[in-house]
C-alpha cells in the first residue's frame, strides 16, 4: 500500500549501459500519461519472476513534469534475490511490467544556496537526475562521481557532455580518491550535500560533513537496502488472524502481501519508516536491518520495519 496507483507499462528501450547495469525505458500500455515527478523520486517495480512476486524500488532517471516515459537503471548484483538477475536476463523491449506512483524521499532543496552531489556506483541514478534538474534551473552545483573502473561508470560519458567541469570523476583503478573533507571545506554557508551509493561511502561522507560542522538539515542521503535473507519463519497477524511463512529469500512485507494483507510501505528499503509495525510477540530474535529505528527502539524489540528486517526464530506475531 504505497498510497498511490499502480500502472501497467511496456518496455520500449532496453540496453546494457555497462556489463552490470541495464537501462529500461517504459511507457504506459494504455497510452496514457504517467504521473509527473521531480528528481530524486523512486518507483516500485513489481516483478513476476516465476517464483515469489518481488517488489523492488528503483530511482527514476532524469525528471519529468509532463508525464513522459520512466527510465530506471538496474545493477546486477551477486547477492540478488532474483529481481536484478530477472531484469538482466528476461526483461527486454516489449516486456510488460507494473510500477507504482513515484514517491520522492530524496528531493532537491531549492532554497539551498549551492548543491554538492556525491555518487558512488549505481548511486548515480538519483544524483544524475538531480544534476539534470539543477542544470535546467541554472542553479549552482557540483557533481562528484566515484566508480571502480571508468568502463563501469554508468552514464559517465553522458554526464561529462552535459555538465562539463561541474563533473569530477574518481576512478579507483587509477588510484583516484574522493576527498570529501577537501570538497566540503570550501563551500559557502547554505550549501546542501546529497549522497547516494554504497552504505560505507554514505556513512563516510556524512561523517566527514558532521565532523566539519555541517547542520543535519543540510545533509541528505538515499539508501535502498535489499531485504536480508535468512532461515524461514512463521508470521502470525494478530488483527487479521492470518498466518504465513516468510521464505529464505522473501521479506516479511512480501510474505504479508502474499497472504492478502495490504500493509503500508513507501521505500521498501528500510529508510522511510512507513512500514513500522508493532511486535506483539517474538519466539526468537529480531534482526533489524533498517536505518529508521534508533538503537534504543531496536533493543526494546517492540517495533520492526517489515520491509527489510526479519526474525531469527520460530514465530513472529505482529499487530496487523
Amino acid at each position: 500500500m504505497s498510497g498511490g496507483e499502480d500502472f501497467r507499462v511496456r518496455v520500449v528501450e532496453a540496453e546494457n549501459v555497462t556489463p552490470t547495469i541495464r537501462r529500461l525505458r517504459m511507457l504506459r500500455c494504455d497510452g496514457g500519461a504517467l504521473p509527473p515527478y521531480a528528481a530524486g523520486a523512486h518507483t516500485v517495480l513489481t516483478l513476476e519472476t516465476g517464483g515469489p512476486k518481488l517488489r523492488n524500488a528503483y530511482s527514476l532517471l532524469g525528471s519529468t513534469l509532463s508525464g513522459g516515459a520512466y527510465e530506471i537503471a538496474v545493477l546486477r548484483t551477486e547477492a540478488s534475490r532474483g529481481g536484478s538477475a530477472f531484469i538482466h536476463a528476461a526483461v527486454g523491449v516489449g516486456t510488460e511490467l507494473t510500477l507504482s506512483t513515484p514517491v520522492n524521499l530524496f528531493p532537491v532543496h531549492h532554497l539551498a544556496r549551492r548543491h554538492v552531489l556525491v555518487a558512488g556506483g549505481i548511486g548515480i541514478t538519483p544524483i544524475a537526475a538531480m544534476a539534470a534538474e539543477l542544470s535546467a534551473m541554472n542553479a549552482p552545483f557540483e557533481l562528484h562521481y566515484a566508480v571502480r573502473d571508468e568502463a563501469l561508470g554508468a552514464f559517465a560519458g553522458d554526464l561529462a557532455l552535459r555538465h562539463g567541469a561541474k563533473l569530477r570523476l574518481y576512478v579507483s583503478r587509477r588510484q583516484e580518491r574522493l576527498a570529501v573533507r577537501e570538497i566540503l571545506q570550501h563551500q559557502p554557508l547554505g550549501t546542501h550535500l546529497y549522497v547516494c551509493g554504497p552504505e560505507r561511502m554514505i556513512e563516510a561522507v556524512l561523517g566527514d560533513a558532521r565532523a566539519a560542522g555541517w547542520p543535519e538539515d543540510s545533509l541528505h542521503a538515499e539508501r535502498f537496502l535489499a531485504p536480508a535473507g535468512g532461515e524461514p519463519f512463521a508470521v502470525r497477524l494478530a488483527r487479521s488472524g492470518l498466518m504465513a511463512t516468510v521464505g529464505e529469500h522473501q521479506s516479511l512485507l512480501e510474505a504479508i502481501e502474499a497472504a492478502g494483507v495490504d500493509a503500508p510501505y513507501l521505500c521498501r528499503g528500510g529508510a522511510c519508516g512507513q512500514c513500522e509495525t508493532t511486535v506483539v510477540a517474538a519466539d526468537g530474535s529480531l534482526r533489524h536491518h533498517d536505518h529508521f529505528l534508533s538503537d534504543a527502539e531496536k533493543a526494546a524489540g517492540d517495533k520492526i520495519m517489515i520491509c527489510v528486517s526479519r526474525l531469527e526464530g520460530r514465530e513472529l506475531v505482529l499487530d496487523l
